[in-house]
């Protein structure tokens, strides 16, 4: 990896994508650390530390790089825009026109991207309105009146906006997706004050002997961790695909072999975030309310909150909403993956291109197979998006740690994007070469 930057950084057309991808980032913390005017900075940061038996706000604070608890200009983060390109994606599937608009090529693709646009500044202003009338008579705001909840709604909704700009722009002028490069800044934000975490409960108090294992065994586990999170990432059935020959003009074409690669992973990491919000809302809402739990809602709700899972205070029967929250997991893989692939309009296409798959039919045999197949695939992807979604709720439960930004979903994330910025890099110093070739 840094003999590909070492290599990048001597290509003055990459160099300077490069360095206008740093700069770019460097605006998105110095917006983080921007505060809102007349909003009481610290009102976050001290309701998740009385809420600290839930990790209900763990993974939104972690997406916004820490800017949601100190309720800086960028305290949305590109949350809005996210979830409005899950919405888009969904609805592309169940409205007609969408998926027409879908296949229509770019100028199709430009016009959902516009959408998604205008469905992110909603969303951004029905967060900030909830936010600012919610909290706002209660601490969040200094002065709670209709002049101090318009600024912090328009100051919160257009540095979502500005975020989703940057994104863009990065994309279009520096290098990776930059909505991705984003988002995996701000998980890394949160870097250092995890790895204090760690060095302040396994090693500060112990001898040197003692701390260098520790620290020996801290590193080879996230290695571990990490190693898992690319195999897992990169991991991908290829189904081998034959094409028929045939005459074209005075020649007889075709009779290549191909392959359709499926990802094992098909969902990505959607999956576990719906599985945490499912889970979490009930816990939210509880918190607000005084809420007995000596009763038997209360023990639900010790079930669904994921800060009583895997400890040993002896509230064992918490442990049945870990296992309801590992079967959400599994069962949202499967609902995403029937959304965003369709066997029959795959076979179908292979069908019309002149392809089959060796000893099957064309048309329904070659959709049942890829069906039943795909069904095996997503099960292994789910299995292994249960395994990194656990890890972390091990560690929290077992030695009592909060929410670590690099394990968990945050680490899938930080995988994917990296792979995908390293072939991106790659795939721009290829081009250069070939266009070297050919002046040549």
């Amino acid at each position: 990896m840094f003999k590909l930057l070492r290599n990048a950084w001597k290509v003055e057309e990459v160099r300077k994508k490069l360095i206008y991808t740093f700069l770019m980032l460097l605006v998105i913390r110095f917006g983080s650390v921007l505060p809102i005017p007349g909003v009481n900075t610290s009102y976050f940061a001290q309701l998740l530390s009385s809420l600290s038996d839930t990790d209900a706000f763990g993974w939104f604070n972690t997406m916004t790089g820490g800017s949601f608890t100190d309720l800086s200009v960028f305290a949305l983060s590109i949350t809005p825009y996210i979830t409005s390109s899950i919405i888009m994606q969904l609805l592309t599937v169940a409205i007609p026109a969408l998926e027409q608009l879908q296949k229509d090529g770019e100028e199709g693709r430009k016009k959902i991207l516009e959408y998604t646009r205008y469905v992110t500044v909603a969303l951004a202003l029905i967060e900030s309105t909830a936010m600012a009338v919610g909290f706002g008579g209660s601490g969040l705001l200094y002065n709670y009146n209709i002049g101090s909840i318009i600024v912090c709604v328009v100051t919160m909704t257009a540095g979502s906006a500005l975020l989703m700009w940057i994104g863009e722009r990065i994309t279009e002028n520096g290098v990776g997706n930059g909505i991705s490069m984003v988002l995996l800044f701000n998980i890394l934000s949160s870097l250092p004050d995890d790895l204090g975490s760690l060095y302040s409960t396994f090693i500060r108090n112990e001898n040197v002997a003692v701390g260098i294992v520790m620290a020996i065994i801290i590193v080879g586990c996230i290695a571990a961790m990490v190693v898992f999170a690319i195999i897992l990432n990169g991991a991908t059935r290829n189904i081998p695909v034959q094409y028929s020959r045939k005459m074209q003009g005075r020649r007889l074409v075709g009779g290549n072999a191909s392959v359709i690669p499926l990802k094992v992973n098909t969902a990505g990491v959607i999956p576990v975030i719906f599985a945490s919000s499912i889970m979490s809302m009930p816990t939210v809402i509880a918190q607000f309310f005084k809420v007995d739990y000596s009763t038997v809602g209360g023990k639900i709700l010790m079930c669904l909150n994921s800060g009583n899972w895997c400890r040993t205070n002896g509230y064992w029967w918490a442990n049945i909403g870990l296992v309801i929250y590992l079967v959400l997991i599994i069962l949202f893989a499967y609902f995403y993956t029937s959304i965003t692939f369709n066997p029959l309009e795959v076979a179908n296409n292979m069908k019309k291109g002149g392809g089959f798959i060796p000893g099957f039919r064309p048309g329904k045999q070659t959709s049942d197979y890829l069906a039943r197949l795909l069904s095996y695939i997503v099960l292994i992807g789910a299995a292994g998006l249960c395994v990194v979604a656990l890890v972390p709720i091990l560690v929290s439960g077992v030695f009592g740690l909060g929410r670590l930004s690099f394990l968990g979903t945050s680490l899938l994330i930080i995988v994917a994007v990296i792979l995908e910025t390293i072939g991106q890099i790659e795939s721009q110093l290829l081009v250069r070469n070939y266009k070297g070739f050919l002046s040549d």
